[in-house]
């Protein structure tokens, strides 16, 4: 598409058409159903459409600004714009031209985005948050964590829930791969907009590589700052589910997620044989000592359906899930359930590989009919206030 460059922003023209056409006044109101892929608001509310004009033959031309000109879904917002003012009637044609946001008003739009608060501040860790932030752990690797976790953010978006996934396994990340991102962060100013697929917003540490496999050599402190910027820069929008893909074990990251996010809840995943269930009780331990709930115990690779009977064959064992949560239950002074027994799924590696995840590609699998059934309890937990500390004085 064409691109008009002009530095002045100019209301849309209110000049009269010819009978049979829309008015501008129109054409806003169709542009108003048009949402910003990225920031999901519409864009006549974020202050894109620049200008309007209406040719007399029902030729219709809107200008709409880009937040960053290397904007990468510039395409899908200018099919958007055609489609939505070429169904009004009496529009023959509509062309759309592209230009860039100023610096100005590229704050401005952070200013809104942020709905007036400081800059890097964490939404989630507000008293008054009623996002639920879910970090799941897991005492060592191997145990099938992030797929869980991938599987468990794509469901609850199927339910229909605002869903955001941070990957915050630094160094093991493998949520984009899960997930089939391939599409970059958009920066906004100081503001990040995370990509999304399967209707779950997504931000991970291997987005910012510069190479496609290179390693990440950052230490403590660095990481606390990379996941505080994941949670405070990036525009999540108003969602009813955070989940945190946390790396194995009690170190920095599950630390700095504690202490950023004090209200967040844990679920612990391991796997049948004991040795995986000791060190996953560590991993729940450390919210105790951080004074976060554990909401549950999911139980991985809990068994195998054999192909020809149905019966289950406990290929790594049994009762390392029941086991973490009894004794969660005895560290923690409060009842920690076992959520769930996810099987083991021949189907899943090929899922994660082809970014697919299970519940969407193989629903009817008993592995993904059970992820679904968690992803359902948990969404069906209340975002109530109640029990937590609003920071008010009494007057």
């Amino acid at each position: 598409m064409a691109t008009t460059p002009q530095s002045d922003q100019q209301p849309p023209t209110q000049g009269g058409p010819s009978a049979g056409v829309p008015s501008a006044e129109q054409v806003m109101s169709a542009l108003a159903g048009v949402q910003d892929p990225e920031i999901h608001r519409p864009i006549t509310e974020l202050g894109m459409v620049k200008n309007i004009e209406i040719g007399p033959g029902g030729a219709v031309r809107v200008e709409v600004w880009l937040t960053v000109s290397g904007c990468p879904l510039r395409e899908t917002i200018t099919s958007n714009v055609q489609a939505a003012v070429g169904q009004l009637a009496g529009v023959t044609q509509v062309r759309v031209d592209l230009d860039v946001m100023s610096e100005e008003q590229r704050r401005e739009l952070q200013g809104k985005l942020r709905g007036g608060t400081p800059e890097r501040e964490i939404p989630f860790a507000s008293p008054t948050s009623l996002t639920k932030v879910y970090a799941v752990a897991s005492g060592k690797g191997g145990v099938g964590k992030s797929s869980v976790t991938v599987n468990l953010a794509v469901a609850m978006a199927a339910a229909g829930r605002k869903v955001g996934l941070l990957d915050a396994d630094i160094y093991g990340h493998s949520v984009p791969r899960m997930l089939g991102v391939t599409a970059r962060p958009t920066q906004v100013e100081q503001m990040i907009m995370p990509p999304e697929a399967h209707g779950v917003r997504t931000i991970s540490a291997g987005m910012l590589k510069p190479e496609g496999n290179a390693p990440l050599p950052y230490r403590g402190p660095i990481l606390h700052r990379l996941l505080e910027q994941f949670l405070a820069d990036v525009y999540w929008g108003d969602l009813d589910v955070l989940l945190l893909d946390l790396p194995p074990g009690t170190g920095d990251v599950a630390i700095s997620a504690g202490h950023l996010i004090p209200g967040a809840e844990l679920i612990v995943v391991t796997t049948p044989q004991m040795a995986a269930a000791e060190v996953a009780e560590r991993a729940g331990s450390l919210a105790n000592q951080l004074h976060q709930r554990v909401v549950g115990v999911i139980e991985n690779m809990a068994y195998l359906s054999c192909p020809h009977c149905d019966e289950r064959i406990e290929v790594f064992g049994s009762g390392g899930g029941q086991a973490v949560a009894q004794a969660l239950t005895r560290v923690t002074g409060a009842t920690v359930p076992l959520l769930g027994e996810v099987p083991i799924d021949l189907g899943l590696r090929e899922a994660s590989d082809n970014g697919i995840p299970l519940v969407l590609s193989r629903p009817e699998g008993p592995a993904a009919r059970e992820l679904t059934r968690i992803a359902k309890d948990l969404v069906g937990r209340s975002r109530s206030l109640v029990g937590r500390q609003l920071g008010l004085t009494p007057v």
